[in-house]
Formats: structure tokens, sequence, C-alpha cells
């Protein structure tokens, strides 16, 4: 069985950096496209950015310059670095996973970041 789990999010001034993790269980990154979502409070979930297995990245448009994405295949975890927060990028925070064969989607259980005053 795949499990995600996100840890990381915290709460940081407008400006501030978090730096997300999340680490897998029951199966090898490496046949995997992986991802973030995040969703705030009465959104629609969104894509922040995702990872190809070859290491090639895509961002949302409002997060490009801010965020980057990473990957760590051999040790089952994938980052997402955080700079410059903005009070609009307070939500929840989701890893992704989609086997790039099968095509079956797993989701973690989110991670809480809130950029605030």
């Amino acid at each position: 069985q795949v499990q995600l789990v996100e840890s990381g999010g915290g709460l940081v001034q407008p400006g501030g950096s978090l730096k997300l993790s999340c680490t897998g269980s029951g199966t090898v990154f490496n046949v995997y496209v992986m991802g973030w979502y995040r969703q705030a409070p009465g959104k629609q979930r969104e894509l922040v950015a995702t990872i190809t297995r070859s290491g090639v990245a895509n961002y949302l448009d409002s997060v490009k310059g801010r965020f980057t994405i990473s990957r760590d295949n051999a040790r089952n975890t994938i980052d997402l670095q955080m700079n410059n927060l903005k009070p609009e990028d307070t939500a929840v925070y989701y890893c992704y996973a989609e086997n790039v064969f099968t095509r079956n989607a797993y989701w973690g259980r989110g991670t809480q970041v809130t950029a605030s005053s």
C-alpha cells in the first residue's frame, strides 16, 4: 500500500520561508510523477508544482520564482522549498503521486501552511 506523509508546515510571517517534505512508503518513487497541491478554506484545490521522474519541474504561475520542488528517489522523498511566502499561499498543502504506468494516484493527508502577520 502506498502512503505519503507530509511535514514541515507551520506559521510564518509574510516574506518568510518554509520547506515541506513528503516521505513515501510502500512503493518506489522512480515510477511516479510527484507534485504538491494546496487548498485554502472555501477554495478549490489547485496544483502548485510537479516534478517528473527525470526532474523536470513545472509551477503554478503565482509561485514561480519563489517555490522550488525537488525529489530524491533513493530516499523516497520530495520537498517543496517555499520562499517569500505571501498571505495568499496560506493553505493545506498535499503531496501527490501518480504512477506513470497505471495512472493510479495517491494523496498525503496534508500539512498546514500559514503566512500571516
